[in-house]
């Protein structure tokens, strides 16, 4: 897996105001920006060559990014001139000829992205999703009821567990061919496309950590995750098998 689109593109509504300013991606990680680390872990795996998607404020992107001639890969751009959502962009960027991996640039993970590569060559579907395992607590009593309101059970801040995509994925070329050039698609509805044509779509599991760092509680609590421990998301360099 040699190639690999970043996604970059997002206003970052969410994140206002620390988004006010400048994109999503450069949003600091102590002093690191979140796209700068990603950059460096796909290189780290083996990853040579990395288009990154952008759109809102794109030049400052560009400019902090440049060719990536210092991280030791080859990058170039694609700006939105229109919103395509999270997939859209598939359906005009050069055919890859081989499995190729996506995604989101606002995001904190360890993330062994070769295993991930090594997953998808294995069982060939036509795309595979990076999943984690994220719990929920609810601080309330929560009430089961029938129909009629009687009380079935009372559970007092139970916690509930579910499957969440990363954001991460590992694409066959051949899923571009589900995607108009210009049409407006999220992955959700990529995949979902892929699924409802028979297509085979896989999760991937990976004991690590993730994060996404889409509101100001959960970018405190990534910046925190940093300081702490940096060398916990800067792999070795390792070739990609």
């Amino acid at each position: 897996m040699m190639r690999a689109v970043l996604l970059a593109g997002g206003k970052g509504t969410r994140l206002q105001p620390f988004t006010a300013a400048f994109p999503k991606p450069l949003v600091p990680l102590d002093d690191t920006p979140v796209i700068e680390l990603l950059v460096k872990q796909l290189r780290s795996f083996g990853i040579t060559d990395l288009t990154v998607v952008t759109g809102h404020l794109a030049e400052l992107i560009k400019t902090f990014l440049g060719d990536g001639e210092r991280y030791g890969l080859r990058i170039d751009y694609f700006r939105e001139t229109t919103p395509l959502d999270t997939a859209g962009c598939l359906g005009l960027l050069p055919r890859p000829t081989e499995p190729f991996l996506v995604m989101n640039g606002d995001l904190l993970t360890t993330l062994d992205f070769n295993r991930l590569g090594q997953f998808h060559k294995l069982r060939r579907p036509a795309a595979t999703i990076a999943a984690y395992r994220r719990e929920l607590k609810i601080d309330l009593g929560v009430l089961e009821t029938d129909e009629d309101g009687r009380l079935l059970n009372y559970l007092e801040k139970p916690t509930h567990a579910f499957t969440v995509s990363m954001g991460i994925y590992c694409l066959d070329p051949s899923v571009c061919d589900f995607i108009q050039p210009g049409e407006r698609v999220s992955m959700p509805e990529l995949l979902l496309r892929l699924r409802d044509a028979g297509r085979e779509v896989q999760t991937f599991y990976d004991d690590c950590y993730w994060l996404d760092i889409g509101r100001p509680d959960d970018y405190a609590t990534a910046c925190e995750e940093f300081r702490r421990d940096r060398n916990r998301f800067y792999p070795q360099y390792r070739e990609a098998a």
